[in-house]
């Protein structure tokens, strides 16, 4: 309420300095026209005194005085016919008084008598007239006081000579040229007035729409400074200023909870941006109706929002946030897809787990990877005992090491061939030897490479190895091919057939002998480059098989437009076989649509006799699980399989 006040206050103040400011031009507009209108009504006065002057001298004065020399003055009968022909103008009032006088300032002649007064011959005006030239001023009146008169000086010609004899001083009457003008300002006054008054209100509304303009600008512009776009919730920023705000109220007891969805690169890899957008839209409508009219739901970020909790203890924080849970899973339908929606609550309570904002969210984070990492959804932060579980930016830099110093190892696992039992490929699984912590297993590293720009290389690491491996088993006398999991990331480099090429060449491999196994999840977004990429990988003549089919979003129907050769269905489905329905009529499913799209079908986690025969009966080309041969160095794979593949598989898997 304050800031709004204040940004009115604002406003109000910008609107009467514009208003103010714009009355200074209208102003100085006004004054200009009115001298403009003086000055025009001068200029009559002048114009029209001239052309009188002209008439009077040609008409009357000159003929009255034929060739005269006013030097030596005038004639009886010149002074009467010059008065004869002058009285009808000075008797009506056309003409106040007249002078003719000689270049050398006599009056000859006056319609008083007079031989005095007029303007002295040395003024500016006397001599324009004694060189031919008119000179017209509108004057004060000087003989007769207030008022003003149009004086004219008029070279006076002969008419029967043509040349000038002297100079004929008039004056004439302005006080009707006067009262017209002030007739006509009166009336220019109000138009100007009610002109510029419409004009200052025009200025005025216009500086008035702009400062509200202004003031809704910046009260928007505040609103998005504070504000998530996608959501309307308040950002991170928000979220710090109301925890701060929130550890300096009382009461100063509280919980400061971090959110985090599960799988949403997911939803956005395979459904799109949108789909992802919507759901977070979802998420924030779910979790402000679950939760209580006081506590802050906040976005900070991606998929991660912030809620403050006050009032509430460490042991009352997790019923509270159950319930926000419960509203989260209910199934929302994205793109005709329904979907449950799982996250993460790390929870931190004031003054319990700390007092300022930045630690309370460190030691939530930290209980929400917990979370995400164990069985409970939400977990209350728990001293030393809870830490962040995957320490990526470790991994990270650990593993970039680790390709210099070559710590990684590559096992194979063979796939096997359910209707003779003999090997039709292996499956290259890349292992890591960490200097402290031994042989780590994939999930332990590849997360951290997805996440940053390892995976290229880690990818581009396993192709080289992996070829230069089925290179020397075939040498051997093992023409098995050999499979490579890919990234998404690797569908989306520019080049990535071209490097696979590269490599083919480099190691002699028929590009026949490869096979590159990607995600269903990498394939589900079907980008145009992915796509392009399978197109280019299949013309090179290697094999695309699809990873874990059946766990992403993928339809056959997408497959359809892919040039694939293998489906892998995923070990969910193969696990449950025997005992579920549901999963046997799906595996049997893919199996026939698959074949009908000429793709060979391997299954995933066969480790089971009664599994293996379900598959055989089915139709299933292949096979790969415990029962048939665990993931092998390259020297046990060829020691294993020196004697009958039957029967030396097996057991190595039991040993």
């Amino acid at each position: 309420m304050r800031l709004r006040s204040r940004g009115a206050r604002g406003g109000s103040r910008l609107f009467v300095a514009y208003a103010a400011a714009s009355l200074v031009p209208v102003a100085v507009l006004g004054v200009v026209l009115v001298n403009g209108y003086r000055d025009d009504a001068a200029r009559q006065g002048e114009e029209q005194g001239r052309a009188q002057a002209v008439v009077i001298e040609e008409m009357a004065v000159a003929p009255a005085l034929e060739d005269a020399d006013l030097t030596s003055g005038l004639t009886v009968a010149q002074r009467d016919r010059l008065q004869a022909a002058t009285d009808f103008a000075i008797f009506h009032g056309s003409v106040l008084r007249m002078r003719l006088r000689s270049f050398t300032g006599q009056v000859v002649f006056s319609d008083d008598g007079s031989t005095a007064g007029g303007i002295p011959v040395s003024d500016p005006a006397f001599t324009t007239a004694a060189v031919g030239r008119t000179d017209v001023a509108v004057v004060a009146d000087p003989e007769r006081g207030p008022g003003e008169v149009i004086r004219v000086l008029q070279p006076v010609v002969a008419s029967a000579s043509g040349r000038a004899i002297g100079v004929l001083e008039l004056y004439l009457p302005y006080e009707s040229i006067a009262a017209r003008l002030r007739e006509q300002l009166r009336i220019t006054y109000w138009r100007l007035g009610a002109g510029l008054v419409g004009l200052y209100l025009v200025l005025a509304l216009i500086s008035w729409s702009t400062t509200r303009s202004l003031r809704r600008y910046a009260a928007r512009q505040e609103y998005e400074a504070m504000h998530d776009g996608l959501t309307g919730l308040p950002n991170r920023a928000a979220f710090r200023a109301r925890a701060k705000a929130a550890l300096e109220t009382a009461p100063r007891r509280g919980a400061v909870t971090l959110v985090d969805l599960n799988h949403f690169k997911e939803v956005n890899d395979t459904l799109g941006h949108h789909a992802g957008d919507e759901l977070l839209r979802v998420v924030a409508h779910r979790l402000v109706s679950a939760l209580r009219p006081e506590d802050t739901v906040t976005r900070l970020g991606g998929d991660e929002f912030g809620l403050i909790l006050p009032g509430v203890t460490p042991a009352e924080a997790p019923a509270l946030l159950a319930r926000a849970r419960d509203r989260l899973t209910e199934e929302v339908v994205l793109d005709g897809i329904p979907l449950t929606i799982e996250a993460s609550f790390g929870v931190a309570a004031y003054p319990e787990h700390g007092t300022g904002v930045e630690e309370l969210l460190q030691r939530a984070d930290a209980a929400m990877y917990q979370g995400k990492r164990g069985t409970s959804g939400i977990v209350v932060y728990a001293g030393g005992a809870v830490a962040h579980p995957t320490q990526w930016l470790v991994v990270q830099a650990e593993l970039r090491h680790a390709l210099e110093r070559d710590e990684l190892v590559l096992h194979y696992q063979p796939k096997i061939r359910l209707s003779d039992g003999e090997i039709c490929g292996v499956e290259a699984l890349v292992r890591w030897h960490h200097p402290v912590r031994g042989l780590l297993p994939p999930a332990d590293f590849l997360p951290a490479a997805e996440q940053s720009g390892l995976i290229q290389p880690l990818t581009a690491w396993v192709l080289r190895r992996a070829l230069a491996d089925q290179r020397d088993w075939t040498t051997a006398g093992r023409s098995w091919p050999v499979a490579v999991n890919v990234s998404a990331r690797n569908l989306d480099e520019p080049d990535f057939a071209g490097f696979v090429a590269g490599a083919l060449a480099e190691t002699g491999t028929p590009a026949d002998q490869l096979m590159l196994e990607v995600t269903e999840t990498a394939l589900a977004g079907d980008t145009a480059i992915a796509t392009r990429t399978v197109v280019d990988l299949v013309a090179l003549g290697a094999g695309v098989a699809v990873d874990d089919f059946g766990v992403g979003y993928t339809s056959l129907s997408q497959l359809r437009n892919i040039p694939v050769s293998e489906i892998k269905i995923d070990r969910v489905f193969v696990s449950s076989l025997g005992r579920d329905p549901q999963s046997e009529a799906i595996v049997r499913s893919v199996i026939e649509l698959a074949h009908g799209l000429g793709c060979w079908v391997t299954a995933e986690g066969v480790e089971s006799p009664e599994v293996r025969r379900w598959l055989e009966d089915a139709g299933c080309d292949a096979a790969q699980g415990s029962l048939l041969a665990p993931p092998l160095t390259w020297n046990d794979l060829i020691e294993s399989t020196t004697g009958d593949v039957r029967r030396d598989l097996p057991a190595v898997a039991r040993s």
